[in-house]
């Protein structure tokens, strides 16, 4: 009798975890340790010696403390979390146009790339020239259309005037908040966006244009190819976008820096450690809940 072999689903998990393999051997031998201590250190008194430290049990003390004497960490934490609501959308949203944009045909089109995704390796006040020279260049390579868009947004706009448009047309304040808080941190949004743009165009070129020929023969418009093929085909890939952006986000929040000051500036393990772990299972629980149900719609292409 044959010994019957790995199956293709089989093959392919096993593929999966050799992939992750150096992450868990990274995570067991050098994270798990520092998370235990976190925690530990978070229900305990520490005390500085000449050697070391000690701890004493504390309990609940230090998070009481930051909950209720603490003068700045509600507020930093709720504004946080504020931001990487308002930033997460949009991010994936800018990254998602610009990768279409990015992966069409254009004069110019690899140096583009190059530069959107200096902002992961430079700094944002350092990208300010070369995202103008990618808007020139865009502008004599794309068609009319996109030329006009980005002219657009080169120009002047009267923001008081489009408040007051959107006032005039009886849109609730929290969407108008909404989207002037966006247009604040657009220079923020696009400095953030190098590393999604590169993963949505991989995305992208990996759809198979079987399928948007399919879509022309039946008739379909652009705004329905988008909706019905390519949106679907990159759901999985905006799963992983939105894990990356919240992780980078909350890595740059202000919270991180309330909690580090605390550890480093004055010396307060306890509430640093508790400040860390409410923080991240607050962003933790926020990013499982919007990943499950993306989850539940997400097409995944075999």
């Amino acid at each position: 009798m044959k010994k019957r072999g790995l199956t293709l689903m089989q093959k392919r998990a096993v593929v999966g975890l050799l992939f992750i393999l150096p992450w868990v051997i990274g995570f067991v031998a050098f994270y798990i340790r520092s998370l235990i201590l976190t925690v530990q250190f978070s229900l305990s008194d520490i005390v500085l010696e000449d050697r070391g430290y000690s701890t004493a049990f504390a309990g609940l003390k230090n998070y009481l403390y930051i909950f209720t004497e603490h003068g700045s960490f509600n507020q930093t934490l709720v504004e946080s979390l504020g931001d990487i609501v308002i930033d997460v959308p949009l991010i994936i949203f800018f990254s998602l146009l610009m990768a279409m944009i990015l992966n069409t045909k254009f004069k110019g089109r690899t140096v583009i790339r190059a530069i959107f995704f200096l902002p992961v390796i430079m700094n944002s006040e350092a990208i300010t020239g070369a995202m103008d020279l990618a808007r020139e260049m865009m502008q004599t390579g794309l068609s009319g259309s996109s030329s006009e868009m980005l002219e657009a947004t080169n120009s002047g706009v009267n923001v008081d005037y489009y408040i007051a448009l959107f006032r005039t047309l009886a849109l609730p304040d929290s969407i108008l908040n909404y989207v002037v808080s966006a247009v604040g941190r657009i220079s923020d949004i696009i400095s953030l966006s190098g590393v999604q743009i590169v993963i949505f165009i991989a995305a992208l070129q990996s759809v198979p244009s079987s399928l948007y020929e399919v879509a022309k023969i039946e008739g379909a418009t652009t705004y329905e190819t988008f909706w019905k093929v390519t949106f679907p085909m990159v759901m999985p890939h905006i799963i992983t976008n939105i894990v990356y952006t919240v992780v980078d986000s909350f890595s740059q929040s202000e919270i991180v820096e309330l909690a580090y000051t605390e550890f480093s500036t004055n010396m307060m393990y306890g509430s640093s450690s508790a400040m860390s772990l409410v923080s991240t299972v607050l962003v933790c629980s926020i990013l499982g809940i919007v990943c499950a149900w993306i989850s539940k719609h997400t097409f995944y292409y075999n």
